[in-house]
């Protein structure tokens, strides 16, 4: 069939809508008409191949849309179902079969090959391969086609077109807090960096009870909505120093941080604002062998820790369902962070997300 999609063939170049060829699903695809997806910085990242997955490619991994069909072998959804896709796993791995999907020993060539398994790509353009297969779905067009492994089925009731996001940005958020740092009611909780990712752990930390939760940010626009979403104190980056703020307002430091950014100098700063024993999470898109410098005598005294996190330890099909559920109790206010473009305004969504003018951008297909 033939579709439109947004198309990465070069570095740091607008990425072009164009008409593709897509293969019928495989027996063990699902074809999905995508109502709407997310732009995430990880595509941003990819486009600019600090990631390295090939070129040209077809990017997009929060997807929301609704099944078309289904190859003979799938027997989780069947057209008709609403769904949000998520990032891939193989299911067969130590990780998978432990439940840590989002460590699938697989991950890299699943999420980030820009191929099926076997190297085949479900889109091509008059002959040519298209590379696809990004997050198990490369979901910047009209149709994708995805896996069993990635897909998740959701209630009938909820809007579609805003829950793509949850595949992974906010699902990354949340679930940092929520599952990978494990913040605990009356806990104190630092974010740095405010973006998509930030606002959803600032949301999840909430949910669960926690305390004295810290935001900090470069944008004032970002760090109001920080307090709306349950923010007890923001920081301006830049014009405050965060890690004399938070100690002051602690006195011992913050017991969990999260940074956001992939920045050295700013997850130095989470680090210093631990407490003994306190935790820190990082889980920003850097270019590959960045590396981070720590004091050691503070980080080893105290029996402070540090660990990376991917997709927020989360499972896609117990998280994103819980998620909506949230959401639609009003516990979880996502949405109010969404901006809406439509597929020919794809580029001037990135623009946005990189000037900051947007937090989360939505690609309506119309």
């Amino acid at each position: 069939m033939q579709i439109r999609a947004a198309v990465a063939r070069a570095p740091h170049a607008p990425l072009s809508v164009e008409t593709l060829e897509l293969a019928a699903p495989r027996e063990d695809e699902i074809l999905v008409r995508v109502v709407a997806t997310g732009v995430c910085h990880t595509d941003i990242v990819v486009r600019d191949q600090m990631l390295p997955v090939p070129l040209p490619v077809v990017l997009g991994h929060e997807g929301a849309g609704i099944v078309e069909s289904v190859g003979a072998r799938v027997i989780k959804v069947a057209p008709g179902d609403p769904v949000v896709m998520s990032y891939n796993s193989c299911g067969q791995c130590s990780n998978c079969h432990a439940g840590a999907t989002s460590y699938c020993l697989d991950f890299p060539a699943r999420n980030f090959a820009g191929a099926r398994p076997d190297g085949s790509s479900a889109l091509s353009f008059s002959g040519a391969v298209i590379h696809g297969n990004f997050f198990g779905q490369s979901s910047f067009a009209t149709f994708a086609i995805c896996h069993e492994r990635n897909v998740v089925k959701v209630r009938r009731d909820a809007p579609l077109e805003k829950l793509g996001p949850l595949g992974c940005g906010v699902q990354t958020g949340a679930g940092a807090a929520i599952n990978g740092l494990r913040v605990t009611p009356g806990s104190s909780f630092a974010v740095f960096g405010c973006g998509a990712v930030g606002l959803s752990a600032i949301l999840g930390a909430r949910l669960i009870g926690a305390g004295a939760i810290f935001a900090i940010d470069l944008h004032e626009s970002r760090l109001a909505l920080a307090r709306e979403f349950g923010a007890t104190h923001t920081i301006r980056a830049g014009t405050e120093d965060a890690v004399k703020a938070i100690l002051d307002a602690t006195r011992f430091g913050c017991n969990f941080a999260l940074d956001t950014t992939g920045l050295p100098a700013v997850i130095r700063q989470a680090v210093d604002s631990l407490a003994p024993r306190g935790a820190c999470a990082v889980l920003g898109a850097s270019p590959l062998g960045t590396e981070i410098s720590l004091d050691l005598v503070h980080l080893m005294s105290g029996g402070r820790s540090i660990r990376g996190t991917v997709e927020g330890d989360s499972s896609p099909d117990v998280f994103i369902t819980k998620l909506v559920d949230f959401y639609l109790d009003g516990r979880f206010p996502f949405d109010r962070m969404l901006s809406f473009y439509t597929l020919d305004q794809i580029n001037q969504a990135i623009a946005d997300s990189e000037a900051g003018a947007t937090i989360k951008p939505v690609i309506r297909m119309g």
